[in-house]
């Protein structure tokens, strides 16, 4: 609790620079600027594509349906949301229609990300998706390949941090099976790993 009383301030700044940003056009049509949920004081950290439209009105990351599966997935490997995560994204303003973000916008919004990261300083990063992926690695496609995967980076921020790519909670939607070998069971899979690796020393 006490670390994250000392974040309050530089996180409160970092909300207020993201609310005042127009560096792409996603600013325009934006009701909030979506910037965290959680607490920044947790080992682990998730970030997701962008916001949707109950994440644009209430001004916070997956809230919506993907949201509250994701809540679900995580507190099924016995991880609370708001208690043992910060909750974020690589673009802070909702894209038209949820489309993807394109590389600019994801552009445009990293030197916030890479704010918030390095205030939270987490050991452990969940990219939660392809644009997840794309917009902190670099890395196009193949998510299905690549995810439950630990990942390193030389990207100075990331360094010394484990990542690992997960599969979206909206793609999970389009299947009700979880048997084993399914998306979903694949993801609840990869979140005991993370779980593991959380309690490791």
């Amino acid at each position: 609790m006490a670390a994250s009383l000392e974040l309050a301030p530089a996180l409160q700044q970092l909300t207020e620079a993201c609310a005042a940003c127009r560096r792409c056009g996603l600013a325009v049509e934006r009701q909030q600027v979506v910037v965290s949920r959680g607490n920044p004081a947790a080992r682990l950290m998730l970030i997701g594509e962008g916001p949707g439209a109950q994440e644009d009105s209430t001004g916070l990351p997956f809230v919506g349906r993907s949201g509250q599966l994701l809540d679900q997935l995580l507190a099924a490997a016995g991880i609370d949301s708001n208690r043992d995560a910060y909750v974020a994204n690589v673009v802070k303003c909702r894209p038209p229609q949820n489309r993807r973000p394109t590389a600019a916008e994801l552009a445009a919004c990293r030197p916030w990300l890479d704010r918030q990261i390095a205030l939270v300083n987490p050991a452990v990063i969940l990219l939660v998706g392809a644009s997840a992926l794309e917009g902190v690695l670099g890395i196009r496609g193949g998510i299905t390949n690549l995810r439950g995967q630990w990942r390193a980076s030389e990207i100075e921020i990331l360094r010394g941090r484990r990542l690992m790519p997960v599969l979206h909670p909206s793609y999970l939607m389009r299947f009700n099976s979880q048997a084993e070998g399914s998306p979903r069971a694949l993801t609840a899979a990869d979140f005991q790993e993370v779980r593991r690796s959380l309690l490791a020393p």
